[in-house]
């Protein structure tokens, strides 16, 4: 089976200093949502489950977004890069969940992996210049400030909500179910 993401299982060390707890659970739950829509045809990518709207690939396509969004935009100020930008968000909200649709999977998967790449590059960045403590340089609401720490956080606790989503739709599609991908 093919996953999203080909470093498939990773974890958080057992007993590491913060920011390798922090980075290493933020990348467990990359490699959960990669397994959980990995492998699928653009049927698999396009299924929902009940009433809600939501698919992998949409999830895929959002945690690009969300990638690119919180790190390159909110913590480093830098453009968020295509095609987030030519993207009207006001006149077309929620177009990252909806135009899923209309890619191919590998187009999907490599959007994911290219946009988390670019997490991983601008983090690894980021904390050669100060730890987590830093605090961001973009636009935020109410002038208030997070730093590093609370992004990875925030970016964990995202992760965590869609992985659940994922775990349902996934089962839905062809029965795959698990915590973990497989070693």
């Amino acid at each position: 089976m093919t996953y999203a993401d080909e470093n498939a299982h990773r974890e958080p060390p057992i007993a590491g200093d913060e920011t390798a707890t922090l980075l290493g659970s933020l990348d467990r739950q990359r490699a959960t949502l990669a397994w959980k829509t990995g492998g699928l045809d653009a049927s698999g990518l396009r299924a929902t489950l009940g009433p809600s709207s939501i698919t992998l690939g949409g999830l895929l396509k959002h945690l690009a977004f969300v990638e690119d969004f919180y790190f390159s935009y909110k913590l480093c100020g830098r453009s968020p890069g295509q095609p987030w930008e030519s993207v009207d968000w006001d006149a077309n909200p929620g177009w990252d969940w909806r135009s899923a649709a209309e890619d191919t999977p590998e187009q999907v998967y490599a959007l994911w992996r290219d946009a988390v790449a670019r997490s991983r590059a601008t983090v690894a960045e980021a904390l050669t210049d100060a730890g987590p403590e830093q605090l961001a340089r973009g636009d935020w609401p109410e002038g208030r400030v997070p730093s590093l720490r609370r992004i990875l956080v925030d970016l964990i606790e995202e992760y965590a909500r869609h992985v659940g989503h994922a775990d349902l739709i996934r089962e839905s599609v062809d029965g795959l179910t698990g915590e973990d991908p497989p070693r």
